[in-house]
């Protein structure tokens, strides 16, 4: 179920049983088994519920749980009433997804730790949870860290909080995944 008038249905979320399944397949690709406690990560399971949000920059539907989507939608139109238009990247990602990402680069022949320093293992990304969206700006790659010399960036760090929503991953995480200016999570 979604909360708009899109006639669109949502991506399927797994179940238990294929989150795990999923997660081991990641295990044989070459993840640590203690990958979360070695990053301080925890699994993430995906939302029961998306609400649609819009499209993205490449115009694909985009996803959020139900309370982040309206937190969304009300940052959006903020930062629009300030003259700021702020672009959805991607936002809600499975398991089965980020699986699908991580199997690409190796197949590219990046190794798992570089992989893993750019990119959430599966079943640990923000992404799965429904509240978190990487964002751009017109005039600013996607996904490239001069993101952060936008004037959307710089409403983003006055504002975000206000909505409920902050930046994962600054210069210098705990976790040690790379600066993620254009990353935001929804943690009301």
């Amino acid at each position: 179920m979604n909360e708009s008038n899109s006639p669109l249905s949502a991506p399927v979320r797994a179940d238990t049983a294929a989150c795990k399944r999923l997660i081991e397949s990641a295990f044989a690709l070459g993840v640590p088994r203690n990958h979360g406690k070695l990053r301080d990560l925890r699994r993430v399971n995906e939302p029961r519920q998306l609400a649609f949000i819009g499209h993205d920059t490449q115009n694909r539907p985009q996803w959020l749980a139900p309370r982040a989507a309206r937190a969304w939608r009300r940052m959006h139109a903020a930062a629009g009433r300030d003259g700021v238009e702020l672009l959805v990247v991607s936002a809600f990602r499975g398991i089965e997804y980020q699986l699908g990402i991580l199997k690409r680069k190796l197949e590219r022949g990046l190794g798992i730790e570089e992989i893993l320093r750019v990119s959430a293992a599966p079943g640990y990304s923000e992404h799965h949870s429904g509240r978190a969206l990487d964002v751009t700006t017109p005039g600013f790659a996607a996904l490239e860290e001069a993101f952060e010399n936008s004037a959307a960036f710089a409403w983003l760090c006055t504002n975000a909080q206000k909505y409920g929503f902050r930046l994962s991953y600054p210069r210098g995480n705990p976790h040690g995944i790379a600066y993620e200016p254009w990353h935001w999570c929804w943690h009301r």
